[in-house]
């Protein structure tokens, strides 16, 4: 329950201590007050914006804080967890605003997002404000409902997994399939690319290469005579180069042993005369191996030709790039392959989401039509309890594709005079009725919750006498399981609480600024009592006000 709240330099609040009960909290005061204030500060802490425009000093950042205790809802200890914030007897959550704007949220002291106040606070509270009454008009607010009174919970969180991932598959089915489509149109040409390149069978470095191949055998003839030349001066002359070296060689080594240093250049000579000698034999196969061939000269002509027709088309240089590029496109075919196989196994994927999200839709829906009568007789009997004996609700469920909250389409729909004309909410009830209307649906559904505080600003507007008398005793009962915090203006309400609180402005510093006292029995018939007949009560008001509250007692 909400056990503290503390508010510094919020709008018309300097300083604030509010202590809150267990059972129905009533709080009262003149219009204008600060009533809503305190609301609009626990909103604030709760998770809703704020700017600067909210602070009372604007020398000073403005602080709510609210602290709650007897939490014993595993959902609050789970989101704590998943946050890696400590589980401790209370929580208190904060909300500081600056004077330039900016504002900061904490629980527990630890510093947290926005996004995750919010989810918090919305596992402790449930606050009604008198405009949440349009919420009935809202059909997400109406699935809701119906998804709470059938324990729809658990199937919802699992449904809505399997849709996401659905939704997902689809999206990406959807880009490989344009993708696809995409590729398709070049494919075409890809493939004769690929066909033009393929066929001629490259090989690494064969430009090249053969370019040079090329000068070789142009220049055949003049290559094989120089060679010639070469060998026979070594090897073939009638006197070479080799067997003078050989001779040579000889009468050196005969002078070996007559100084130290002639074995040394004996070897140098002698490895010289081989190298000639090596030299004059490959001279000999090279130019053996030299043949002129005009079939070979057409052919390689040709085949250079080929190759930089191709370096011209696709702006080229080597021959390692002509494989690169082959080699590109092959992947861009064989992606072409892939992409078709990708589709095909996201499809499955796509029908699997899908048909599971369709499973649990089914549940949501059968669950959301089991509750229906429910719902439509219990909300009869509390309006009629309320003063409202001839008015109606009807649930309607009508089938449509799946969303975010399944395949139904609901809409609750109001007849207030027995008329059998039932139209939708915001078209044809009043706001009383809708205050009634709402606290009712609000009745049932705070039933099935783990919601251990319930907040209604003024959701009793536009009703008065018994009904309100009606109103007062449903909230009495709804305060057994929950805390109720009320605000209102009618004494036949005010007489429920089990605590009352008075709100009243004080002039302080120069300032006007809100303040709260807590009513002991005479106060509050007082306070009732000028309910009833202004601020200077009669004593008839004052008798009526003491039998209101003794009765209940």
């Amino acid at each position: 329950m909400l056990s503290k709240l503390q508010i510094r330099n919020y709008a018309i609040i300097d300083e604030l201590d509010l202590s809150l009960n267990n059972g129905l909290n009533i709080i009262t005061g003149e219009t204008g007050a600060g009533k809503s204030i305190l609301l609009d500060a626990l909103s604030m802490v709760l998770g809703e914006r704020a700017d600067s425009s909210v602070i009372f000093n604007p020398e000073k950042k403005a602080i709510i804080e609210a602290t709650f205790t007897k939490i014993n809802t595993d959902f609050v200890f789970s989101l704590l967890q998943e946050n890696e914030l400590d589980l401790e007897e209370e929580i208190i959550l904060r909300r500081e605003v600056a004077p330039n704007g900016k504002s900061r949220a904490f629980v527990n002291d630890t510093p947290v997002t926005l996004g995750v106040l919010k989810s918090l606070s919305n596992l402790l509270v449930d606050l009604h404000q008198q405009y949440d009454t349009n919420e009935l008009q809202n059909a997400s607010f109406q699935l809701g409902i119906l998804d709470a009174l059938a324990g729809n919970k658990s199937i919802l969180t699992a449904y809505q997994q399997e849709y996401h991932q659905y939704k997902s598959s689809f999206k990406k089915w959807d880009a490989l399939v344009k993708q696809q489509s995409e590729a398709i149109k070049e494919r075409d040409y890809l493939v004769f690319q690929f066909e033009e390149l393929s066929q001629l069978q490259w090989k690494e470095n064969e430009i090249e290469n053969i370019e040079l191949e090329l000068k070789t055998l142009q220049h055949a003839e003049q290559i094989k005579q120089q060679l010639l030349l070469v060998y026979s001066a070594l090897d073939q002359s009638e006197d070479p180069m080799v067997q003078q070296l050989k001779m040579l060689l000889n009468k050196l080594k005969s002078q070996e042993s007559l100084h130290p240093s002639i074995p040394t250049l004996t070897a140098r000579m002698q490895a010289v005369q081989i190298e000639l000698k090596d030299i004059a034999d490959e001279l000999e196969q090279v130019e053996q191996s030299i043949v002129f061939d005009e079939e070979r000269i057409k052919w390689i002509e040709e085949r250079i030709s080929q190759g930089y027709t191709l370096f011209k088309k696709h702006g080229l240089k080597t021959t390692q790039e002509i494989l690169e590029l082959q080699e590109n496109i092959e992947k861009k075919l064989q992606g072409f392959s892939n992409i078709e196989e990708a589709i095909e196994e996201v499809a499955k994927k796509v029908e699997e989401h899908k048909r599971a999200a369709q499973q649990l839709a089914e549940q949501l829906t059968k669950g959301r039509f089991s509750v229906v009568k429910k719902v439509e007789q219990e909300v009869k009997r509390m309006l009629t309890q309320m003063e409202m004996p001839n008015a109606r609700l009807k649930v309607e469920i009508l089938q449509t594709e799946m969303g975010t909250l399944g395949s139904d389409a609901v809409e609750f729909l109001f007849d207030a005079n027995l008329s059998d004309k039932f139209e939708s909410i915001g078209k044809v009830a009043s706001g009383g009725e809708r205050s009634r209307l709402m606290l009712a649906i609000q009745s049932l559904v705070a039933k099935k919750l783990q919601l251990p505080t319930l907040i209604f600003d003024e959701i009793d507007t536009g009703i008065s006498g018994e009904a309100a008398k009606q109103v007062g005793i449903i909230m009495k009962e709804m305060s057994v399981e929950h805390q109720l915090i009320v605000v209102t203006h009618q004494p036949q309400i005010a007489a429920k609480a089990d605590h009352h609180y008075f709100v009243y402005k004080e002039k302080k510093q120069d300032r006007i600024a809100a303040a709260v006292n807590v009513l002991n029995k005479e106060a509050r018939i007082m306070a009732i009592a000028q309910m009833m007949g202004g601020a200077k009560p009669t004593e008839a008001s004052i008798l009526n006000a003491t039998e209101m509250i003794n009765l209940n007692a």
